[in-house]
């Protein structure tokens, strides 16, 4: 796959930097303009990494770990990053909450004047889930990968307790609730389900009593 990097084009765009794809790296690069295709020699500056504070947090905790992010890039809230912290010897995906700047929160800014990021993790997570029951309504948890996909219409189990899934409610308020909607769980807030019963021996009896007996 070709490497690409915005820089100012000597024929079509001297002044404004534009898209180039690079066709040589190293000290004295070489690189092809997106706009009108012209190749020529160019100079690209490398950029240092910046320490950023990271407070990340897992369920019910928040721990605080450092990392290095390429200089210039621009973060926003929602963006998934991964959070390498050589000197705690962690690593964490997470999904960037908040942003700190000069002492205000902010939707999103270059990483040079990031103070804070907030993050949370999405390596694991606790699903939430509201089951309908026969007299009410009850609450369970599922403990899965970030990635693990929920299935609207789809069976499933936590807690001895086997539930049918009606609708998904997605972290920003959405809901999703077709058949066959797929959310990760790193993006739901709540599950809402519908109990599944196991019919027991004497209910099994009597249905097929019924059938028998002409009733069906």
């Amino acid at each position: 796959m070709t490497e690409e990097i915005i820089v100012v084009c000597p024929m079509c765009s001297p002044k404004e930097p534009v898209g180039h794809d690079i066709l040589r790296p190293g000290q004295n690069p070489v690189v092809q303009c997106h706009e009108c295709g012209a190749v020529h020699p160019t100079t690209i500056e490398e950029k240092k990494p910046v320490k950023t504070k990271v407070i990340v947090s897992k369920d019910d905790v928040s721990f605080t770990l450092r990392t290095n992010i390429d200089a210039g890039e621009m973060i926003y809230i929602d963006d998934e990053l991964i959070v390498d912290d050589e000197e705690a010897d962690e690593v964490y995906p997470i999904i960037v909450t908040s942003l700190e700047s000069g002492g205000r929160r902010v939707e999103r800014e270059e990483i040079e004047n990031v103070d804070v990021i907030w993050g949370r993790a999405t390596d694991e997570v606790t699903a939430k889930i509201s089951i309908k029951i026969r007299n009410g309504s009850t609450s369970v948890e599922k403990r899965v990968s970030g990635e693990f996909e929920f299935i609207v219409g789809e069976k499933y189990n936590a807690e001895r307790k086997d539930f049918q899934i009606t609708k998904i409610k997605i972290r920003g308020g959405a809901f999703q609730s077709r058949k066959g909607d797929r959310v990760p769980a790193k993006y739901i807030k709540r599950i809402f389900a519908t109990e599944v019963r196991k019919k027991g021996w004497g209910e099994a009896k009597t249905s097929w009593s019924a059938k028998r007996n002409g009733r069906y």
